[in-house]
């Protein structure tokens, strides 16, 4: 307990590195496709992004990967988060 006083009291700062979650082949291809759907990914908060990002890598079948990025392109384009809830 001490210690973390100690360490609190002296200024130390950690330094977070940022893990960015590559952008998947089907999405970039999306997004060539209808460039309104990269414009509304690109203006959601970097916490959705990085949910549908997480959400979007996670299969490993391209076409299953794909069909995830169709299911959501509604809620992008509407600015929603990919665990956003209807009012």
């Amino acid at each position: 307990m001490q210690e973390a006083v100690e360490v609190e009291k002296s200024g130390l700062k950690v330094d977070f590195k940022k893990k960015q979650t590559p952008i998947p082949d089907e999405l970039e291809k999306k997004f060539e496709e209808f460039p309104k759907l990269k414009k509304a990914f690109y203006k959601l908060t970097p916490g959705r992004q990085r949910g549908y990002m997480i959400h979007f890598s996670q299969p490993k079948q391209s076409k299953t990967r794909a069909s995830r990025i169709e299911k959501c392109m509604d809620k992008i384009l509407n600015g929603e988060g990919l665990n956003d809830r209807n009012k």
